[in-house]
């Protein structure tokens, strides 16, 4: 997830020849340090990734008026600051019929990190998009914390254990929006022969192990490199201005991945199906 907002800041530095600062928050309060640091450095747009730096950022914003801040996957009702949102569950809905389609099972999964309304977008749209292939499909549903639990975000072992024991009751595929926590359902499928499905970036093409590609079918493919750029590029084009910037579909904001080519059988069904989100002939 960081590391796709990375690939947006590089592109901004490659393309439009900025400068470019990268911190990194260690503990919750770095993220308000970090926020006040690069202000006082005299940056003249600042990217807060996640939804945790809702509150620092409302803070800092509203003490630096001529500075324009974007956040990524939350809402700052503030005149200088971008909120960078997206689409997940349409994403999301491409996933879960990819999965309905490849399995032709009656049972898949869905393991998400905190649960927060965030999270539940990924797992509605997986949800509906299977049910859309197959009305009488199961999903099941477990989360790894409840809202302000930050461990769910790297709770390996726990996901593995939810993943083993579906895996073993007979579920095909699993998607988990889980942060870190991930790589615990990739080992599951691993050790059970079945389907992992990857999230944020195409985790086929990062995982670099042949054992992992063997088991992950797709990715929903959240591009926070395109928010992070796109954000840069407005601003270093004299649009300051704040508000909601929603970043689905029709831009290429969320999608899904075909590394490993898996889903090549299926892929003339998704996009038809990506094309009837964008024209508004099916609701996430």
């Amino acid at each position: 997830f960081n590391d796709s907002a990375g690939v947006g800041a590089d592109r901004a530095v490659d393309e439009l020849g900025i400068d470019v600062t990268e911190l990194e928050a260690n503990v919750d309060e770095d993220r308000e340090a970090n926020l006040r640091l690069l202000a006082e450095d005299g940056r003249n747009v600042i990217v807060g990734v996640g939804f945790m730096f809702t509150d620092p950022m409302t803070a800092v914003a509203a003490e630096y008026p001529d500075i324009t801040f974007g956040i990524v996957d939350s809402v700052v009702d503030a005149p200088n600051v971008r909120s960078l949102v997206f689409a997940e569950h349409e994403g999301s809905f491409l996933v879960g019929a990819a999965a309905a389609l490849k399995c032709g099972c009656d049972k898949i999964g869905f393991i998400g990190g905190q649960e927060i309304d965030l999270i539940k977008k990924f797992e509605a749209g997986y949800t509906a998009g299977a049910k859309y292939i197959n009305p009488d499909i199961t999903v099941e549903v477990k989360y790894l914390g409840p809202a302000g639990d930050n461990s769910a975000w790297g709770n390996v072992a726990g996901a593995k254990e939810i993943a083993a024991g579906w895996y073993a009751d007979g579920v095909e595929v699993i998607y988990t929006a889980a942060g870190g926590s991930g790589a615990g359902t990739i080992e599951a499928a691993i050790e059970a022969g079945k389907w992992a499905i990857g999230v944020d970036s195409d985790q086929w093409a990062t995982s670099g192990d042949a054992a992992a590609q063997a088991v992950i079918l797709t990715s929903m493919l959240k591009r926070v490199d395109v928010a992070v750029f796109e954000t840069f590029k407005a601003v270093a084009e004299g649009d300051t201005e704040g508000g909601i910037k929603v970043f689905d579909l029709s831009v290429d904001g969320v999608g899904y991945a075909t590394s490993g080519d898996y889903l090549t059988e299926f892929i003339d069904q998704l996009e038809e199906i990506k094309q009837m989100i964008i024209d508004g002939e099916i609701t996430v």
